[in-house]
């Protein structure tokens, strides 16, 4: 394990409060990955630091060492309160790449029982309203195609009930067409309950089988993928080169929580051997409710260029 605070040091001191690191390499190269690939990050994970300071946050990132993005929704509106070009735009500045964004396949549909988010002053949080992939496809497509990024990525999509698995494959195949006639790529992202059995068949199988390889990719979640039991090889072996985009994410053995690269049981080593037969291009940190955002990432880069070793 790397000790958060020795590593910040050893690299470039913690200057006035703030995180001040040298730049390493980074360009990941895991074993029999062809080439190296840029670290990527996937944005959620800073996400009350850089609706706070845009300009500050994507500075640290840079420095860090990351330099590809996946953007997701914000509470400001648009992406991180501006316009796709703007975004686009202000990224390069700091030497990064706007390679992916996150959308919500459906409105948001919060689980029966759970409470409401809270802000600092204890009060619900009121989220503004955020475009869906199911109502506003078209214009989110849009977006994507005048910022100029790679990927459209539905982050998520209902699966509960053979309906909503026939509504969402409706909704990623009209997105994937829309995308398609862009010039960009569309691609579904993971959690567990696609891996759990509806009506005796699994949405994620259905998705791969019942959505053309040509308009749907998949950005596999590698946490999510382990915690629901199944092999990210054997998916990669019977579905070759549809696997383009990962989320390298890792668990705790104890909570079963998200915690930074290589502090939990995430076999990412092994993972990666299948790299080349997944046909991956950009893979994003990411950390789910990172309790020091700043620190984890700087952190998961690190254990990152262990792995390398």
């Amino acid at each position: 394990m790397i000790n958060r605070r020795k590593f910040l040091q050893n690299s470039g001191a913690l200057a006035l409060g703030g995180l001040s690191i040298a730049r390493p390499s980074s360009a990941m190269s895991f074993l029999n990955m062809p080439s190296p690939i840029p670290a990527g990050i996937q944005l959620y994970t800073v996400t009350s630091k850089i609706e706070a300071d845009l300009e500050g946050t994507l500075k640290k990132i840079a420095e860090i060492g990351y330099k590809e993005l996946e953007s997701a929704s914000s509470r400001k509106g648009g992406y991180y309160g501006l316009k796709p070009k703007e975004f686009a735009a202000k990224a390069k500045e700091f030497g990064l790449t706007w390679r992916a964004h996150h959308c919500g396949g459906a409105p948001f549909r919060r689980p029966a029982g759970a409470t409401p988010p809270v802000g600092p002053d204890g009060k619900p949080l009121v989220m503004p309203p955020s475009k869906n992939l199911r109502d506003n496809f078209q214009e989110v497509v849009d977006d994507c195609a005048e910022g100029g990024v790679s990927y459209l990525v539905c982050s998520s999509t209902p699966v509960d009930t053979m309906d909503d698995i026939k509504q969402s494959i409706d909704t990623l195949s009209k997105t994937g067409e829309a995308c398609k006639k862009a010039g960009i790529s569309f691609a579904f992202h993971n959690h567990v309950k696609e891996f759990e059995k509806v009506e005796g068949q699994l949405p994620y199988d259905m998705f791969l089988t019942q959505i053309s390889g040509d308009i749907l990719k998949m950005e596999l979640d590698l946490a999510w993928v382990t915690k629901s039991g199944t092999d990210p090889l054997e998916l990669f072996k019977k579905n070759p080169g549809r696997f383009p985009l990962w989320h390298v994410k890792d668990l705790s053995r104890i909570t079963q929580r998200p915690v930074e690269v290589g502090e939990g049981y995430v076999d990412l080593k092994r993972v990666f051997t299948g790299a080349a037969t997944a046909g991956l291009k950009y893979f994003f940190v990411e950390q789910d409710q990172a309790p020091d955002p700043m620190s984890n990432i700087a952190t998961s880069f690190a254990n990152l260029q262990k792995l390398q070793e």
